[in-house]
């Protein structure tokens, strides 16, 4: 058995071309672009901050850092009425979050069913795999819960590290293998993350798709071919990583050609699904002519579709 990485991404790229541009529909991108944008519900979260002020007396001292936790319920105890506000934005946030991950999860059986068949459809798929998007739906659930808790329980752990240095009850070399210890730590938590989230739109999804599956039966049949097969896999997450840093690059270069308009319309979030949406066709029927390479049992894409590749 002969794995390639390239050669499938070749016919993913030509399998977008057919379906994408020939011929030109722009109903149909439309429409697919939809189903792209709902596939892609909390994938890609973004944002961010930077502390302002340049001297270090700005920094809070390691004592308010402890006792804040204290100061905090303190103050909330005194502002009844903020306290309320922060709680119930805070339960539609959560609520808002369930829903896209809701909608995320069928979504993705949507756009991959638009890619496999080379169609525009919305409602059928909507309905048809709607076991199985609730299915992933739950276990996204599940998963994200588990990814919180560990979240907190990291952070927890690296404040107490550092204000146990700062303190001085860690000193000299140990200070060092510390830090290193906390960056490996961090690195190899977001690795396992995204492997796992890869593995699960790229892979699992498939799976399931093609067999009628629920989540944990769709983990069932992926596991041991990753296994089996680990390295190709894990060579697999390297390329598309650095396939999504030349996609980065690219839409800087198109948003600076376009003197930003190119960013403004990828920044309304079913416009900007609309407009990148050669991009994800792509990565989507990749993922695909990848995956099928293992057998039969993993070919996703029907006999008769082959044959209009390009």
């Amino acid at each position: 058995m002969e794995i390639t990485y390239f050669d499938s991404l070749s016919r993913g790229w030509d399998r977008m071309k057919n379906g994408l541009f020939k011929p030109f529909d722009l109903g149909k991108w439309f429409v697919v672009g939809f189903t792209a944008f709902l596939a892609g519900l909390l994938d890609g979260p973004g944002g961010g901050g930077n502390l302002s002020g340049n001297k270090w007396d700005d920094f809070p001292k390691v004592h308010d850092i402890a006792e804040f936790p204290s100061v905090a319920w303190n103050w909330l105890m005194q502002h009844p009425l903020w306290t309320s506000l922060i709680f119930f934005g805070t339960l539609f946030l959560i609520a808002v979050i369930i829903v896209f991950t809701w909608l995320s999860s069928r979504g993705k059986f949507m756009f991959l069913d638009n890619v496999v068949h080379n169609k525009a459809e919305v409602t059928k798929p909507w309905h048809q795999y709607k076991r199985e998007g609730d299915s992933l739906f739950l276990w996204r659930l599940v998963y994200g819960f588990i990814v919180f808790v560990a979240i907190v329980a990291i952070t927890v752990f690296f404040v107490g590290l550092i204000l146990n240095m700062v303190q001085g009850n860690i000193s000299g070399p140990q200070k060092v293998y510390t830090i290193m210890g906390m960056v490996f730590l961090f690195l190899l938590f977001f690795i396992v993350i995204s492997y796992i989230n890869l593995f699960l739109d790229h892979f699992v999804v498939p799976i399931m798709y093609k067999h009628s599956l629920s989540a944990m039966q769709g983990w069932g049949r992926f596991l041991p071919l990753m296994s089996q097969h680990f390295g190709y896999f894990l060579l697999y997450g390297l390329i598309v990583f650095f396939l999504i840093i030349v996609v980065i690059f690219c839409v800087i270069l198109f948003g600076l050609m376009t003197c930003c308009i190119g960013f403004l319309l990828l920044v309304i979030p079913y416009i900007g699904s609309v407009v990148i949406l050669p991009v994800s066709y792509t990565f989507r029927a990749y993922s695909l002519e990848f995956l099928g390479q293992f057998g039969p049992e993993f070919e996703i894409f029907p006999p008769a579709g082959k044959v209009n590749v390009a």
